[in-house]
C-alpha cells in the first residue's frame, strides 16, 4: 500500500492561516491604541505610537484649560497727573474752591477667564496618525485696575480763603484716576494683547500634549 502526502496544500493552508493571524493581530492592536487613553493601556500605547495619548475629548481638553482659571495675560502700567477739585455755585475757586493735582501710578490687569470655557468651544479631529484641535476661547476681559497708593501722591492743592480742604476730594480724585487708567489701557488695545497672549499661553499648552495641528481663536 502506497501513501501519498499533499505537501503543497498544507503548506498554503498553512500560510494563510499566518497571514489570518496576523491581520487580526494588527486590527485588534489598531483598536487598542485608538481606544487606549489612561492607566496602564495608555502609557503602554503611547509607547507604542510614540506620542502622547492620554487627550482624546473636548470635555478633557476643556477640563485641563479650565485649570488656568482667570490666566492674566497683561499688566498696563500707567503713571500720569489728575486733577480733583469742588467749585462753589456761587462764589468764585479763590474764596471757595478746592484743587488738587495728584500724580498717580496704577495699573490694570487683563486676560481671559478660561473657567467660562464649554465642551462645545473644542473641536477635535484625529486623522491617520496625526491630531488636530480648533478651540475658541472666551472674550478677553479687565480682570482689575487699581491705584497703587505707596506711588501716588498728592502734588499740590489750592483750597479758597473761606473754605477748608474737603476731606473727601482726595479719595474722589483716585477714584476718578482708577476710571481714567482704565480707559486708557483700552484705548491702547489691552484687550488685543490679552486675547493675543491667552492664544499664544494656550497654543503651547496643547501642542505640549500631542496635538500636531492646533488652531485657537
Amino acid at each position: 500500500m502506497t501513501t501519498q502526502y499533499d505537501y503543497g496544500r498544507r503548506g498554503s493552508g498553512t500560510f494563510y492561516s499566518l497571514v489570518l493571524v496576523l491581520l487580526i493581530g494588527a486590527a485588534c492592536l489598531g483598536v487598542f491604541v485608538h481606544q487606549a487613553r489612561q492607566g496602564f493601556a495608555g502609557r503602554l500605547a503611547s509607547m507604542i505610537t510614540g506620542r502622547p495619548l492620554n487627550v482624546v475629548s473636548a470635555p478633557m481638553v476643556v477640563d485641563k484649560i479650565q485649570r488656568l482659571n482667570r490666566l492674566e495675560s497683561v499688566v498696563y502700567s500707567l503713571d500720569t497727573v489728575v486733577e480733583g477739585d469742588k467749585s462753589s455755585a456761587i462764589l468764585p475757586d479763590a474764596l471757595a474752591g478746592d484743587k488738587l493735582l495728584m500724580i498717580v501710578h496704577g495699573e490694570s490687569i487683563a486676560g481671559v477667564d478660561l473657567s467660562q470655557m464649554k465642551p462645545d468651544d473644542v473641536q477635535i479631529t484625529e486623522g491617520t496618525g496625526e491630531r488636530s484641535i480648533k478651540l475658541v476661547l472666551p472674550a478677553s476681559q479687565v480682570f482689575v485696575t487699581s491705584i497703587d497708593n505707596a506711588h501716588t501722591r498728592v502734588y499740590s492743592r489750592d483750597t479758597g480763603i473761606f473754605v477748608s480742604a474737603d476731606p473727601n476730594l482726595e479719595s474722589e480724585t483716585r477714584a476718578k484716576a482708577q476710571q481714567q487708567l482704565q480707559q486708557a489701557a483700552l484705548t491702547d488695545g489691552i484687550l488685543d494683547a490679552a486675547s493675543k497672549n491667552a492664544r499664544a499661553t494656550v497654543t503651547a499648552m496643547l501642542e505640549g500634549l500631542g496635538f500636531e495641528h492646533v488652531e485657537v481663536k
